[in-house]
C-alpha cells in the first residue's frame, strides 16, 4: 500500500499544483473523485488494467465512460496516467490530492461517532472546540453506533479521541487482565 501512494504522490502533487493555479481546487476533486469511482467499477477496472488494450485506448474508455464530466485539463491528467501506466493509481492520487487540498484550506474532515444523534447545537459547539484545539476549520460528519452505549469517538486523520463507554470499558479490561 505505501508503494502505491508513493507512486501516486507525483501526480497527486501535479495535479494539484495545476488545480491550484487554475483556481479549480474543489472541480479538480470532484473530477478526481468521479474517474476513482469509474475505474474502480469491474468492467472499467479489466480494461484500464489489461495489457492487450493500449494506454491510449484505455484512457479514451475512461473519459468516454465520464462523458461531458471531465474537463480538459482533466482529460489530458487521465491520458498522462494512462500513457505512464498509472490509471490503477487513480483511488490513491485522490486521496493524496484531498489530503493536499485540506492542508491548503486550512480544513479537516472530522468523523464523529455517537451512541445517537447530536442535535445541531451540539454538533456547533463540538465543531467550535475542534476547530480551536486542531487550529483548522472542522467540517463534521456524524455517525451513529448504538454499540457505543454512551460517549463518542472522534476521528480527525490520525488523531482519534475515544470518549466512549465502551472504550473506557476495554481499556479498564485490560487494566484488570494485565
Amino acid at each position: 500500500m505505501a508503494e502505491l501512494i508513493t507512486l501516486a504522490r507525483p501526480y497527486a502533487k501535479a495535479a494539484f499544483g495545476y488545480a491550484c493555479e487554475a483556481q479549480d481546487l474543489s472541480g479538480w476533486a470532484q473530477q478526481l473523485h468521479l474517474l476513482a469511482n469509474v475505474s474502480a467499477q469491474d468492467v472499467v477496472g479489466k480494461v484500464i488494467g489489461s495489457p492487450a488494450i493500449s494506454p491510449e485506448q484505455q484512457a479514451q474508455v475512461l473519459i468516454d465512460v465520464c462523458a461531458d464530466e471531465l474537463s480538459a485539463p482533466v482529460q489530458n491528467f487521465v491520458r498522462l496516467l494512462a500513457e505512464n501506466k498509472r490509471l490503477a493509481l487513480l483511488p490513491q492520487v485522490v486521496t493524496l490530492f484531498e489530503a493536499l487540498k485540506s492542508a491548503e484550506e486550512q480544513a479537516v474532515d472530522v468523523e464523529l461517532i455517537t451512541a445517537f444523534a447530536l442535535d445541531d447545537a451540539s454538533e456547533k459547539k463540538l465543531a467550535d472546540a475542534l476547530s480551536a484545539r486542531l487550529a483548522r476549520k472542522v467540517k463534521i460528519n456524524s455517525v451513529v453506533d448504538q454499540q457505543l452505549l454512551a460517549g463518542a469517538i472522534i476521528k480527525a486523520g490520525d488523531l482519534v479521541i475515544d470518549g466512549s463507554i465502551r472504550g473506557r470499558l476495554e481499556k479498564l479490561a485490560k487494566a484488570i487482565n494485565s
